[in-house]
């Protein structure tokens, strides 16, 4: 019996050594996944913060073009106003020029 032990010892450590070898395996196996996930977790978490600070550059560039549309409305306004203020003296001139000349053509004309 001692014999028949002795001769299933290395055999069992064997089928031990195997069994070991198969889960160190199936354990790189899943360590190459998880690196695999980690890569590509990576390159989307670099893709989203490029996505980020792209949108933040574009929101820059449109808040600086909203400012310049005020900006410029501003402008167009102001331009407006003096544009109005301009007529109302031109209609004033305009109204005191027909007295005037009205005024000389009933002098003249008497």
């Amino acid at each position: 019996m001692r014999a028949l032990r002795a001769a299933q010892i290395p055999l069992i450590k064997k089928a031990k050594a195997r069994q070991i070898a198969d889960r160190v395996q199936e354990i790189k196996q899943f360590t190459a996944a998880v690196a695999a996930s980690v890569q590509q977790q990576d390159a989307a978490t670099g893709e989203i913060s490029h996505n980020v600070a792209s949108a933040a550059r574009e929101t820059k560039e449109i808040v600086t073009v909203f400012h310049e549309v005020a900006s410029a409305a501003t402008e167009t306004r102001g331009s407006a106003e003096t544009m109005l203020d301009t007529s109302k003296s031109v209609e004033t001139a305009a109204t005191d020029l027909r007295t005037e000349v009205e005024g000389f053509l009933e002098k003249v004309a008497v």
